[in-house]
């Protein structure tokens, strides 16, 4: 079960979304519709770095709603960050479709 966590003991900025799935496992969260670039993936990196700085052997994935450059998640992938991407549409179409 994911709940959020207050990103500032982490050295976050407090406007990032933080979850986090166990005592080591991290999720962080980036809804938005502009797509994510290389320049993105290495603030994310950063991010992810000031996590793993606070919490020894800690694990993050980036779950986003945005679209991703191959070379964005290829860099990612290398330096040990999942990409899990959210289908907003299939979402939308479920709820939809409920109704």
């Amino acid at each position: 079960m994911k709940e959020q966590i207050d990103p500032k003991p982490y050295g976050l900025p407090p406007r990032t979304v933080l979850m986090k799935q166990g005592p080591e496992k991290f999720v962080l969260v980036i809804n938005r519709k502009s797509r994510i670039i290389m320049k993105d993936a290495l603030t994310i990196l950063k991010k992810v770095e000031k996590i793993k700085e606070k919490v020894q052997g800690a694990s993050v994935i980036l779950e986003t709603s945005a679209p991703v450059c191959s070379k964005s998640i290829k860099f990612l992938k290398e330096n040990g960050i999942d990409v899990v991407l959210k289908n907003i549409w299939r979402q939308l179409i479920t709820v939809i479709s409920e109704k």
